[in-house]
């Protein structure tokens, strides 16, 4: 069947609204129509070239995506045709060792996520004579997708799709960076460098899990401001200034964690982050470091004498098929902010201008909504 998306081929400055051929599901796959899709910064990395050589182009952009299942392939039960779904950007098979020891956001079946291919190689969008994969094995800036089953987890039917949709990517991959990954406790000082579409997440994660201080960097006053209806205690534009504070609120002792959630993460906002966390407290790298650049160097000498952790997290450490649905629920009982996430709602014939907005600084997420 024919589809519109939205693809990225290298070299390329913008997306490309394309028509596509769109497989029908094999063996363990599903048949999605989408209804919304999150604008991620993840995705713009494709148009900045952050991920080097490691895309395959050209390919259908998108990752956080939400809609109805259409189709299904042989062997797939967990999900029927009309079910409501969210996608995961990290499929889990249930089997593999990290799956069998509860780290399914690690799974070997997402192996292929920056080449967009099914696990045994081939793909299910198609121009012409060119096979197209799907970014994290979805392609979600697509009216329809054919993924692994794997990949959609299944939801609440009266949950509304367009914010549902956010929790495929931001939400986890935010709140689980400070709740999980970062271990936030009742009385802990957090600082979150980047209040974007994930940080802001990390923000109320960390104020959920009872911080006493949240203290936000990000040098954009729209950021900073509604960062502070999210849970943040205090804001900052610069980290100097944020150290200075986060060391009085602590008696000198430091903060707890700091989660890094920057557009694109390089030395300077490591180092800041190691130096404005206290002795036995812990660094999580959540953002993605420019393939070109994505060298880390720390004082080695003080890291043995001060027990500090510095450690990355993929999607918040969250289990996908248990934390989306869960996530939701929270939300679904007004523990968790979503709607206030979305500053604008854009078509898919929008995406390039979504996405400028947010290089602009003027949107927490934007979601494209599918006619």
């Amino acid at each position: 069947m024919k589809t519109r998306a939205a693809v990225m081929d290298k070299g390329q400055k913008e997306f490309e609204i394309v028509e596509l051929d769109v497989d029908e599901p094999g063996p363990g796959e599903v048949h999605i129509k989408f209804t919304a899709s999150g604008l991620c910064h993840s995705d713009l990395h494709l148009v900045e070239g952050i991920y080097g050589d490691s895309p395959r182009y050209p390919i259908v952009a998108g990752h956080e995506g939400a809609g109805i299942i259409e189709s299904v392939g042989p062997g797939v039960t967990h999900v029927e045709p009309g079910d409501h779904v969210v996608c995961s950007f990290m499929p889990s098979c249930g089997y593999c060792r990290y799956c069998e020891t509860g780290h399914t956001n690690l799974c070997n079946i997402g192996a292929n996520i920056l080449q967009g291919c099914m696990p045994d190689g081939t793909f299910r969008y198609h121009r012409g004579g060119t096979d197209l994969g799907g970014f994290c094995m979805l392609g979600t800036f697509s009216e329809r997708a054919t993924v692994h089953a794997r990949s959609a987890v299944k939801v609440d039917p009266w949950l509304p799709l367009e914010v549902a949709v956010l929790a495929g990517c931001g939400v986890p991959t935010g709140w689980g960076s400070a709740v999980n990954a970062g271990g936030v406790r009742a009385g802990d000082t957090a600082v979150i460098f980047g209040a974007g579409g994930v940080g802001m997440n990390a923000v109320q994660g960390a104020a959920q899990a009872g911080a006493q201080y949240v203290v936000v960097v990000d040098p954009v006053e729209f950021k900073r401001e509604t960062a502070l209806s999210f849970g943040a205690t205090h804001v900052f534009a610069d980290a100097a200034e944020a150290d200075v504070k986060v060391k009085e609120l602590t008696w000198g002792n430091g903060a707890d964690q700091a989660v890094i959630t920057v557009s694109v993460m390089d030395e300077t906002v490591i180092r800041q982050a190691f130096d404005i966390v206290g002795k036995g407290s812990t660094v999580v790298m959540v953002s993605q470091a420019n393939a070109a650049n994505n060298t880390i160097q720390l004082p080695s000498a003080l890291m043995v004498r001060s027990e500090k952790v510095l450690r990355g997290a993929q999607f918040g450490s969250c289990n996908p098929h248990y934390d989306i649905p869960r996530l939701l629920r929270l939300w679904n009982k007004g523990s968790l902010k979503l709607d206030e996430l979305v500053t604008k709602q854009y078509t898919l014939d929008q995406v390039n201008d979504g996405y400028q907005d947010l290089r602009d600084g003027k949107i927490i997420r934007g979601v494209v909504v599918h006619g």
